[in-house]
């Protein structure tokens, strides 16, 4: 089975990450994939035996023996390709590998494109589209959401939403097309009410499908959160007790942190991107500290979440004007109270109770950080990820799906 036109060779690459392991894996494919190999594996007649079994055996070039290795069989159209596929397990050295890649271009073979087994998979019919695009996402996916969205589109998720609309839309187009064929007779094959009805039901899937997008990209590419809040408010410290480390320098000396520090955390399958800021004041002599508060609000406007940090010490206007400020600038935010453990819990919550909601933590004990992370995520889900449900984590996809948006619209 090969429907690529004029493709009628053979590639070879390593298909595992290059550098020293304990295995490494060399992928074949194409019609020559086993004829290839026979002239290299000497042990039996690889063309003899069926598909989907595993052979041990030495591999030579020539009187060189390269490795001793388990070769995978995959014949078509069985294969991840849909061509005759063979995966040589092999030993994780670079030279090793190598060695066999350069005997296998010597047999016939040629070297695969980036891309390119999954490009053929894509050309032969074995995965479509998206499903091809998916495979890449899953590689380099990083947290368990992101894991489950590329698999979700790669096992046809995604796709077969897409599918059963287009298969019914489809129908209604043959059912009008049928009545313009017969424009004379007074005859209606296509009723319209059914069929704008259905319109509806296409917008409202196609715009829940956009409207994932922002989720998927959040999944995919994780979120900004800026921790911000005057000198000495605890950033730094709420900083290390999200991590469980001592990322940045603590001081009761205001202002201790001139940069931005940026550090990762994965909590709940979300990658957060930590940004520790410089205390933000309006006046400063330190041309060092100004410049930091420069960065700190170039970081706070291009956030996807504000973490406002303060303490039980300040004066319930200021935090309720930087809310207010907060909400002008059309940012997401959380408002945390901190040093709770000094000034006590209950003092606190009534003092601020007339701003509304936030939480109330103590980073130097890690007291209630938990809740704290709790609330980061449910700013980004928002109680919308299921595993079963479909994200759209591509960008081509998004805007395919903005076009089909507009078409509906303009059909009205």
């Amino acid at each position: 089975m090969n429907k690529l036109s004029g493709w009628d060779d053979t590639i070879v690459a390593l298909a595992t990450a290059p550098g020293i392991g304990a295995i490494g894996v060399i992928r074949l494919s194409g019609a020559k994939s086993f004829s290839i190999i026979n002239k290299l594996f000497l042990s039996k007649d690889l063309l003899q035996q069926p598909s989907h079994t595993l052979h041990v055996g030495f591999l030579k070039d020539g009187e060189t023996i390269l490795d001793e290795v388990v070769l995978s069989l995959y014949k078509n159209p069985k294969s991840y390709t849909g061509e005759d596929v063979i995966e040589i397990s092999c030993h994780g050295s670079q030279f090793v590998q190598q060695q066999i890649i350069n005997a296998c271009i010597k047999s016939g073979a040629r070297l695969a494109k980036a891309g390119e087994f999954t490009q053929r998979a894509f050309l032969n019919g074995k995965l479509d589209l998206a499903q091809a695009e998916s495979v890449a996402d899953l590689i380099a996916s990083n947290t368990a959401a992101s894991q489950k969205a590329a698999l979700h589109t790669m096992r046809g998720g995604f796709s077969e939403n897409l599918k059963v609309l287009r298969d019914r839309l489809i129908t209604f187009s043959a059912l009008i097309e049928l009545e313009l064929d017969f424009s004379q007779e007074d005859v209606e094959f296509a009723d319209r009410k059914q069929f704008y009805e259905l319109i509806e039901e296409l917008t409202t899937s196609t715009n829940k499908l956009i409207n994932s997008f922002s989720l998927g990209n959040v999944i995919k590419n994780g979120v900004s959160v800026a921790i911000v809040g005057k000198p000495n408010a605890g950033k730094s410290t709420l900083l290390n007790s999200l991590l469980n480390e001592n990322r940045a320098i603590v001081s009761e000396i205001a202002g201790t942190t001139r940069d931005t520090i940026e550090e990762i955390i994965n909590i709940d399958g979300i990658l957060f991107r930590l940004i520790d800021t410089a205390g933000i004041r309006q006046h400063t002599a330190d041309i060092i500290e100004s410049e930091g508060v420069e960065r700190s609000l170039a970081k706070i406007k291009n956030a996807d979440i504000v973490l406002y940090l303060f303490d039980g010490t300040d004066e319930v206007e200021e935090v309720a004007n930087k809310k207010a400020e907060l909400q002008q600038q059309e940012l997401k935010y959380l408002l945390v109270a901190n040093k709770i453990d000094i000034i006590g819990e209950a003092e606190v919550k009534s003092k601020f109770s007339s701003i509304g909601e936030m939480i109330f933590i103590s980073a130097k004990q890690h007291l209630h950080t938990d809740v704290l992370k709790e609330r980061m995520v449910d700013a980004v889900l928002q109680g919308s990820l299921q595993t079963e449900s479909t994200v759209v984590t591509n960008a081509r996809h998004y805007h395919a799906l903005k076009e089909v948006a507009t078409s509906l619209t303009e059909i009205k």
